[in-house]
């Protein structure tokens, strides 16, 4: 009796949307927690904080385990009232899109985390990301238009202070306003836009949203002030100025998170609302979005290979990569759609383990120009390996997560336009050079002891923080299905709304 009525319990529990509550619950109680403790118990602040962490990712995992992967519907919805007579509510839900983002985002924040153990002002950077978390989660989860631009434009706040208060540099201000300035006068037109559609349909539900038809003057102009407001987040090209200054600025964790988390936000907002929201128009636009998505792939690629740090190369190879992710999206058929979202789990993971790597070293030495390097495979072996390893990965080899992404990618674009997925499949050539060039510079040949004399492996803290990205970059590339039978059903209702 008792093995019969626990399913049914976790079942009701789901229903009624516990999950969803408790990651938005989670964050905001541990931060009035943190509050409390004193900035002297740094132990209990570490061990409550990462507790916490923890214990939010564990919910997000859950999502995934009670996810019914037959439904393309939104599932465990959560309704609470806000402003009632404005018919403006908060109504949340998790499909098979946001699902693997809410994973993403939460082992991230973890990671992050356990990253800033030895930061200083500890008590105030972990505020910072457990009110980043919070955000985030709200961005993913959250079925109200206007509340999705507020949480969206809200994540800049903390990210400004990460930046501009732990970054590496003295220039770390001027990174910290390249951000917020960029991202916000490209999203100031967008609130105007959604003002329009509040006064045109009467509600910003998303769901309802869904069903009217703007006409197509209508959707010609809002999809230009989306698209803008987008694609400055992925960045696309000639809004990308202000990621590489951020990322070479930002300390460790925060790199993690512009290239794990807060790219995706763009990537993420083309699929939930720019494709199903305005379809005749983001087919009149596709010719011009293939245009400045494959400059970005060959003009970042290429600048990626003249640079001389470790962490504008990175930067300039998620520019690549993220405006492959845009090919996979204007390829309007179901194998491009579930390649973009494939390309940016494992972006999230691959990027993000290349920063710590980065991070690692610049943090013992206090430098990241590639000329004081060399020979760290005789001194730094686990290092080496797991460079190695996520270089490979970075460049999209079979068996690692990339390659599923970008495969699936350049199927469906090829079924759209030929041409672009050939201009696209360049990336992964460009890539082999830059990643290739950069592993070899800095592992192989003669230790350059005129520049560094004391070398340290890979600690244990390094290694755990590493390895779960490692473990999902793995499991991603060997067993996809695992992912894609989540995805694939919320991609053809995408597919519905974009045709039908």
């Amino acid at each position: 009796m008792l093995i019969d009525f626990i399913p049914s319990l976790l079942q009701d529990t789901v229903e009624h949307s516990c999950l969803v509550l408790l990651m938005l619950l989670i964050p905001i109680l541990s931060t009035f927690f943190v509050f409390l403790i004193p900035s002297t118990s740094l132990n209990t602040l570490k061990s409550f904080v990462l507790k916490s962490t923890c214990l939010i990712f564990l919910v997000s995992f859950f999502c995934l385990i009670f996810f019914d992967k037959k439904r393309g519907m939104f599932q465990m919805k959560l309704c609470v009232k806000w402003v009632d007579f404005l018919n403006i509510n908060l109504n949340f839900g998790v499909d098979g899109i946001s699902v693997f983002f809410l994973i993403l985002t939460t082992m991230l924040i973890m990671l992050c985390v356990l990253i800033n153990w030895e930061s200083p002002s500890l008590k105030v950077n972990l505020v910072c990301f457990l009110i980043l978390e919070f955000l985030l989660i709200n961005v993913f989860c959250i079925l109200d238009l206007l509340l999705f631009y507020i949480f969206f434009e809200s994540v800049l706040i903390p990210m400004f202070l990460i930046i501009g208060i732990w970054g590496s540099r003295q220039r770390r201000i001027r990174a910290s306003y390249f951000l917020f300035i960029y991202t916000v006068l490209s999203s100031i037109f967008m609130l105007v836009a959604i003002t329009y559609i509040y006064v045109q349909v009467g509600t910003t539900n998303y769901e309802i949203l869904l069903t009217f038809k703007f006409s197509f003057l209508e959707q010609y102009i809002l999809w230009i002030v989306f698209f803008l407001s987008f694609a400055t987040k992925i960045p696309m090209i000639p809004t990308h100025l202000w990621l590489p200054e951020a990322h070479v600025e930002a300390p460790t964790s925060g790199s993690v998170i512009l290239a794990g988390i807060l790219l995706k936000l763009g990537s993420y907002g083309f699929l939930r609302y720019l494709l199903p929201l305005f379809p005749e128009a983001s087919f009149y636009f596709s010719p011009l979005v293939y245009t400045i998505a494959s400059i970005g792939i060959i003009f970042a690629s290429f600048t990626a290979i003249r640079q001389t740090d470790f962490k504008r190369i990175v930067a300039y190879t998620s520019v690549a990569h993220m405006n492959l992710v845009i090919l996979g999206i204007f390829s309007f058929n179901p194998l491009g759609l579930t390649g973009s979202i494939i390309q940016s789990i494992s972006h999230g993971f691959v990027a993000s383990a290349l920063f710590m790597l980065i991070g690692i070293v610049y943090d013992r030495h206090g430098s990241r120009m590639i000329k004081y390097y060399g020979g760290l495979i005789h001194v730094m072996p686990i290092y080496s390996m797991l460079l190695l390893f996520f270089t490979l990965a970075n460049i999209g080899l079979p068996s690692t997560s990339s390659f599923v992404g970008e495969f699936l990618i350049l199927i469906g674009s090829f079924k759209f336009n030929t041409t672009v997925t050939l201009l696209g499949a360049t990336s992964m050539i460009s890539g082999g050079c830059y990643s290739l060039w950069l592993f070899n510079r800095i592992i192989y040949g003669n230790l350059k002891t005129q520049y560094v004399t004391s070398f340290l492996d890979l600690t244990k803290r390094d290694f755990f923080i590493i390895m779960p990205l490692c473990y999902g970059t793995f499991i991603l590339g060997i067993f996809p299905n695992i992912f894609l039978s989540v995805i694939q059903m919320s991609i053809l209702r995408l597919t519905e709304f974009i045709y039908f």
